[in-house]
C-alpha cells in the first residue's frame, strides 16, 4: 500500500514538472519572437470589422407631382442602391397642386427638387437662387389633346374652338402669339375631361403619357399635339439645387446627378421592375397604365441630344431660346446670363 502510494506521488511531480517545462517554453518562445498573442474578446464585446457600412449623407428630392413613371429614373437609382453606392440616403417626397418644389428646396427643406425649365427661369427672377443641373425629358410630354373628328391638324387649326387650359401657362401665351390665336374660346382647366368629351370641338391640355391612355378606356378616339413641336421646346422634369448647395456641396450634388442617370439608364429596359414601386407610392395609377406611360415618354427623355450626349444632357442655346420666348410673351422682364441658369458641369461623361 506505502509502495502504490509513493509510487503515486513521484508520478504527480513528474506531471507538475513537465507542466512547468511547457510552461517555461511557451514563455520563452514568445519573448524570442517579441510577438504576444491578441487578446481574446469576452462574449459580450462587439469587434469593429473592415466591411462596416460607411455612414450614408441624408438627402431629399422633391418630386413635381405624384409618383409616376416620370420619375422612374429616380425610383430606379433608389431600388437599385445607386443613390447608396454614391453615399445618398435620399428620400423621394412626392409633389401635387399645392406643393412648390423651388420653395421647398430653396428654403433648405430639401437638397434637389424637379421642376420645368421656365419655372427656374421665372423662380430665378424671382430672386429664387436655383439652378438646373441636368433634364430628364428632352422634349416635355404636356400635349393639346383633340377629338379626332374634328379635323385638327397644326397648331394654326385651333381658332373656332373652345380650348380647356391655364390662361397664363406660358406655353399658351406663347402658341397665341405666334399662331394668331385670337378666334379661339379659352375656358378653364380644371383636370376634369367630362367637358371635354361631351364636345367633340373642344380640346383640352394633358400629358401623352397620361390623359390620352384614360380617354382610350373611356372609348374617346383622340389624337395629340405634342407642346413641343409648337416651337415652345422646353426642358422638362428639370433636376435644380440651389447655388449654395452647389458652391459647399459639389461632390453631394455630382453623385445624385450621376446615380439618377444610372437610374434613368436602368429603367429604360426595366421599367415593369421598377413600376411596382412607384405603384407603392401612388396606387391610384395602374400597373397598366404606368406601362403606358413609360413607353410613351422613352423618346423624349433619351430622344434628341441625349441619344449622342446621354440623359440629362443640355444645352445654352436651347435654354437661351426659352429665355427668348419668355420675354417676349411678357412672363421674363429680362434675360440674365443663361451661364447662371443651369451647368452641365456634374454630369456623367460621355
Amino acid at each position: 500500500m506505502a509502495a502504490k502510494m509513493t509510487a503515486n506521488k513521484h508520478s504527480v511531480k513528474k506531471m507538475m514538472a513537465l507542466s512547468l517545462c511547457a510552461v517555461l517554453m511557451t514563455g520563452l518562445l514568445a519573448a524570442c519572437s517579441g510577438k504576444t498573442a491578441p487578446p481574446q474578446a469576452s462574449s459580450g464585446e462587439k469587434t469593429e470589422t473592415a466591411s462596416a457600412e460607411p455612414k450614408l449623407d441624408k438627402s431629399t428630392l422633391v418630386l413635381n407631382w405624384f409618383a409616376e413613371p416620370e420619375h422612374g429614373g429616380n425610383f430606379a437609382a433608389v431600388q437599385q442602391g445607386y443613390y447608396k453606392e454614391a453615399g445618398l440616403d435620399m428620400t423621394l417626397t412626392p409633389g401635387g397642386p399645392q406643393v412648390s418644389s423651388t420653395q421647398i428646396v430653396a428654403s433648405g427643406k430639401a437638397d434637389f427638387g424637379i421642376a420645368n425649365g421656365d419655372d427656374i427661369l421665372v423662380a430665378r427672377q424671382e430672386g429664387i437662387p436655383i439652378v438646373a443641373i441636368a433634364a430628364s425629358f428632352q422634349k416635355s410630354p404636356q400635349v393639346l389633346i383633340y377629338h379626332k373628328e374634328a379635323g385638327i391638324q397644326d397648331f394654326s387649326d385651333l381658332n373656332g374652338h373652345a380650348v380647356y387650359v391655364a390662361p397664363t401657362a406660358s406655353f399658351w401665351l406663347y402658341m397665341k402669339n405666334k399662331y394668331k390665336l385670337d378666334k379661339v374660346r379659352e375656358l378653364k382647366y380644371t383636370g376634369s375631361l367630362v367637358n371635354f368629351v361631351n364636345d367633340p370641338n373642344a380640346l383640352t391640355q394633358g400629358y401623352i403619357t397620361s390623359e390620352p391612355y384614360t380617354l382610350d378606356q373611356q372609348g374617346v378616339n383622340v389624337g395629340t399635339l405634342l407642346i413641343a413641336d409648337s416651337g415652345y421646346n422646353l426642358y422638362a422634369n428639370v433636376y435644380f439645387t440651389t447655388e449654395k448647395m452647389i458652391k459647399e456641396h459639389p461632390d453631394k450634388v455630382k453623385a445624385f446627378v450621376e446615380a439618377t442617370a444610372k437610374g434613368w439608364n436602368y429603367y429604360k429596359d426595366h421599367a415593369e421592375e421598377i413600376n411596382p414601386a412607384i405603384h407603392e407610392k401612388n396606387p391610384d395609377m395602374d400597373l397598366d397604365m404606368m406601362k403606358y406611360s413609360a413607353e410613351k415618354e422613352m423618346d423624349l427623355i433619351f430622344g434628341s441630344d441625349a441619344a449622342d450626349q446621354g440623359v440629362g444632357t443640355m444645352t445654352k442655346e436651347r435654354w437661351e431660346e426659352v429665355q427668348k420666348q419668355l420675354i417676349e410673351v411678357g412672363v421674363l422682364k429680362e434675360a440674365e446670363p443663361i451661364d447662371n441658369v443651369f451647368t452641365t458641369e456634374f454630369l456623367p461623361a460621355k
